[in-house]
């Protein structure tokens, strides 16, 4: 039944993904808002949410370890996992804005994590100000887009769907990522708890793999249809969602404690550390492309990350 679950879970992300991408490209024409803001802001915000009911869930019944490895192993999965194979399928473009401004955006909230975390706690105060951030941070890209653009060039010929169609896309997109994830996490944690697997490992592995895939599955659709500022915008947005909103809302319900010494010691350094190398990346790139090959050292090194994890070296 667990294997079923998963199955099932997987089919519905991929499903899911497909409709999110299309109405977020519809919602960008009636907006009159670029394809990046719209990345990170309608798209990062449904394919996110399964981390947050996830970490809400986990930390409500005493998980916590879960609810941490959910977000820092999502985080590390979306800039390396996920745009490492995302990047070896389709070289990815990446704007300006988002090498000066967006990256500089999800470090900075990573490191502020890092400190809030210091005294092994993330208490309601903190979870407060990371969520006053996740609001000024979106008024402060939605402002930032209109500035720029009065109209979207990029798909400013392209068609747009009917109302109703949008709203169905929108919702059958968002209901399909909710519900694969949750039958996804259902079916693989039963699974790992079977194998005697603790909690951090699976949070940082077969839950947060497991709630990434929302974020793999519409930046591929994302690239193969071209619009590669949708793509990358909706996995560096993702991240500073998973940070601001999923802890912040998580820690404002509950306080978060960390249970596990490995996530300050050996978790948080490799999420600092692959944010870290994703900025010389983009500024080497040629033609403003991130390149197969750059994707696949980000897909090795996360595989490295992975061998860590589980205690394999």
């Amino acid at each position: 039944m667990d294997y079923f679950l998963v199955l099932v879970g997987v089919l519905l992300l991929l499903f899911g993904g497909d409709w999110l991408v299309k109405a977020s490209v519809d919602i960008a024409l009636r907006a009159k808002i670029s394809l990046l803001v719209v990345g990170m802001t309608v798209v990062s915000f449904a394919t996110s949410a399964p981390e947050l009911l996830v970490s809400l869930k986990a930390a409500l019944e005493g998980h916590i370890d879960i609810s941490f490895g959910n977000v820092i192993g999502s985080n590390i999965a979306n800039i390396s996992l996920i745009l490492g194979l995302t990047a070896m399928v389709f070289p990815m473009q990446v704007s300006k804005r988002t090498m000066r401004v967006d990256w500089g955006i999800m470090f900075f909230v990573t490191l502020l994590l890092y400190l809030f975390l210091w005294n092994d706690l993330l208490g309601f105060w903190e979870a407060l100000v990371l969520f006053i951030l996740l609001v000024l941070y979106n008024l402060f890209q939605i402002r930032g887009s209109r500035k720029q653009e009065k109209e979207n060039p990029e798909i400013s010929d392209a068609k747009l769907l009917k109302l109703w169609q949008m709203v169905f896309f929108l919702a059958a997109g968002i209901a399909g990522l909710r519900f694969g994830s949750e039958f996804l996490v259902k079916g693989a944690v039963n699974i790992a708890t079977d194998w005697g697997i603790s909690e951090r490992v699976v949070g940082l592995t077969v839950v947060s793999i497991g709630t990434s895939l929302p974020e793999l599955a519409a930046s591929l659709i994302a690239s193969f249809k071209g619009e590669q500022d949708l793509s990358l915008g909706n996995l560096i947005g993702s991240n500073i969602f998973n940070i601001l909103a999923v802890l912040g809302i998580t820690g404002l319900i509950t306080d978060l404690p960390v249970q596990s010494a490995a996530l300050m010691s050996f978790d948080f350094p490799w999420l600092i550390g692959i944010s870290l190398i994703l900025l010389p990346f983009m500024l080497w790139m040629k033609r403003g492309v991130i390149s197969r090959w750059q994707g696949f050292i980000m897909f090795a090194l996360y595989t490295v990350y992975l061998l860590g994890v589980i205690g394999v070296i």
